[in-house]
């Protein structure tokens, strides 16, 4: 077949033509991308109506496009093959066979080493060309590439645009990282505060400061006891935060967030804590102690403070017990070890500076409001938002456990009937134990009882599939519920062709893997590139990225169709198939059972962390295309690192 076509393309340009036809233009360009390396570049202009075809051709097909570079004096080494642009491949009408062929404009790249003093690169291209009658015998043409005159290459852009974009992702990570830490402070302040206005503290203040000055020889010592007192509370607190860290270390401290156990755990103690507060029963520490502590105050000196402020923690323990109890264990289960220092910092500077200030300005005492009934009313408030958070770690435990006995709207609906509940506590329509009687509502009660309101009934949407934006990190995730794409919703897509181990997540329908060697195989046969993601089922992090960036149009876009998403679950407890099951190469002795435990191997291994959420970009080698990125908050900057990384992949 090839031998008649060349017979016939002879025949085309010396029988009855007079004619010479050149429908193929060559040029040249060279791109620096290292100070050894540069690109070769051929650009071949291609008349209307003429095709020239690719470098890979059909046997018995047209002479395919072939570059052969000049290197008598060895002094260049090529690096891979020549690439080359998409083209058209498509049934030839004149072969009748499908080829790989150009239009217009084709493109063909050669990577090269240079190793001497070397300023052109000699080179011929033989290529043939054919029009949908007839063809063109095989032609060469010399090419020439000079070195002197080549531009800033696209590795070059490419390298210098990933730096720029990688700097900018670590700067927001780091600052998003530095404002969790800020926000464990300021929730634990605001916390401390609350603390204040209990039964057990709030009479405290005018007491002790009563005594510090009436004790003290004059107003500056009575200051200054008040405010080694004050130190003394928050180095207290500050010791339980760092016992905690100490304890339990990073990597027990990252995995509280996704251990089932733990979990569990966790909600039956803000169950206690919440009972206790809304007045069944009242948690104390034992009377001994108390005492024995008590007796060590009447040293004096620094060391009789240090035990008075010993006293007044063990003392108001069943007021705020359950408040630094909660801190802790919200503080813990984000995984930052220093979390738990940070959030007791926080409580105690809020406890401390009222007792350091009020010392200092006797006058303010007077315009303390008296103690009474509203100092139960705000115990009760905290018992209903510790009993609302509980839920949050008993929904944890069934995201890994996958039970779906909690899901998504079975747990809203809890959250509405306990916020429904405090808002008919705050206007006087339920009555609890230690409550004084109720003769009028206050301004700010009432202020506190329709802002409760208002929150219970913005949740009610979130039955019929609302994302309820302000409570993301909470609910289960809007895929784990009864009715994933909202009440009468369905998946768009849903029916068609799904990937074999693939899966739509609604709602809105990314196509996502949650197998790593499933989805590489497939990102490899439609060539796009790999988004890792390391994530988890009782990962709150995660929540917040899915809810409140990947929904963005321009990163939605992405994900769904410039990437191929491979999410891994590192708490899944679905055991592994028999065949599946290894022994852990990082504790060796000890097999690995578990799904989770099987991504989150490779998780630690390949990239150094374990912590979620945690993103890679790779290409179909398995080689990063940027610098994986973790809990990404601003979705301007992870939709740079995206959209760089994707770039990265088809240059």
């Amino acid at each position: 077949m090839r031998n008649l076509f060349l017979f016939f393309a002879l025949l085309t340009v010396f029988v009855g033509r007079s004619q010479v036809l050149e429908p193929v233009k060559w040029s040249t360009s060279v791109e620096k991308i290292a100070d050894t390396e540069y690109v070769l570049i051929s650009k071949a202009t291609i008349d209307s109506g003429w095709h020239l075809y690719s470098q890979n051709v059909p046997q018995d097909g047209p002479i395919p496009t072939t570059f052969t570079f000049n290197d008598s004096e060895g002094q260049i080494q090529l690096i891979g093959n020549t690439s080359e642009g998409k083209g058209h491949t498509v049934n030839d009408p004149v072969f009748e066979m499908t080829i790989k062929f150009f239009e217009n404009t084709a493109i063909f790249k050669q990577k090269i080493n240079v190793k001497g003093d070397v300023s052109i690169v000699q080179a011929f291209v033989e290529f043939m060309v054919c029009d949908d009658a007839r063809c063109l015998p095989p032609t060469e043409v010399d090419l020439e590439f000079k070195l002197s005159e080549a531009t800033a290459g696209v590795d070059t852009l490419t390298a210098n645009t990933t730096e720029k974009v990688q700097k900018e992702v670590s700067q927001a990570i780091d600052s998003s990282s530095e404002k969790g830490i800020w926000s464990i402070f300021f929730i634990a302040f605001l916390s401390g505060f609350a603390a204040l206005l209990t039964p057990c503290v709030f009479p405290m203040i005018p007491m002790t400061v009563s005594f510090f000055t009436k004790q003290s020889k004059n107003k500056a010592v009575g200051i200054r006891n008040a405010i080694i007192y004050g130190i003394s509370i928050i180095a207290i607190y500050v010791l339980l935060g760092i016992l905690v860290s100490l304890i339990f270390g990073a990597d027990a401290l990252n995995a509280l967030s996704t251990n089932v156990w733990f979990n569990i755990i966790f909600f039956v103690l803000l169950i206690v804590f919440a009972v206790s507060f809304l007045g069944a029963f009242e948690i104390m520490l034992p009377n001994s102690w108390a005492n024995k502590v008590d007796s060590q105050a009447d040293r004096g000196g620094l060391i009789g403070i240090f035990f008075m402020a010993l006293a007044l923690a063990i003392v108001s323990f069943s007021c705020t017990g359950p408040i630094v109890g909660t801190l802790l264990v919200e503080a813990a289960s984000g995984g930052s070890q220093i979390g738990p220092i940070v959030g007791m910092l926080g409580f105690s500077l809020a406890i401390a500076l009222p007792f350091a200030l009020f010392a200092a300005f006797p006058g303010w005492l007077n315009s303390l409001p008296k103690s009474g009934g509203w100092l139960n009313t705000v115990k009760v408030v905290l018992g209903f938002l510790e009993l609302a958070l509980a839920f949050k770690f008993l929904s944890n435990a069934d995201l890994v456990l996958q039970l779906h006995w909690l899901e998504r709207e079975v747990f809203i609906a809890i959250w509405i009937a306990i916020f429904g509940a405090l808002a008919f506590y705050l206007f006087g329509k339920i009555q609890l134990p230690h409550d004084s009687p109720l003769s009028h509502i206050s301004v700010g009660r009432l202020s506190l009882g329709l802002i409760v309101l208002a929150f219970t009934i913005y949740m009610i949407p979130g039955l019929w599939g609302a994302p309820l934006n302000l409570i993301s990190a909470f609910p289960p995730p809007q895929h784990y519920s009864e009715s994933p794409y909202g009440v009468g919703g369905a998946s768009a897509g849903a029916h068609g062709d799904i990937p074999d181990g693939a899966h739509l997540m609604p709602p809105h329908n990314i196509l996502a893997f949650n197998d790593y060697d499933k989805g590489l195989a497939y990102a490899k046969k439609v060539g796009k590139p790999v988004m890792i993601d390391f994530t988890g089922h009782a990962c709150v992090n995660c929540r917040k990225m899915e809810q409140n960036v990947w929904v963005k149009p321009n990163i939605l876009e992405k994900l769904k169709n410039d990437v191929v998403l491979i999410s891994l679950y590192v708490d899944d407890k679905r055991k592994l198939n028999a065949d599946d099951v290894v022994e852990s190469k990082l504790k060796p002795g000890k097999k690995l059972k578990y799904i989770g435990q099987k991504w989150s191997e490779l998780q630690t291994i390949k990239y150094k962390t374990n912590s979620q959420p945690f993103y890679v970009l790779m290409d179909h080698s398995e080689n990063n295309l940027i610098d994986p990125v973790a809990y990404t908050p601003d979705a301007e900057v992870y939709n740079k690192w995206l959209e760089t990384g994707i770039s990265n992949f088809k240059k």
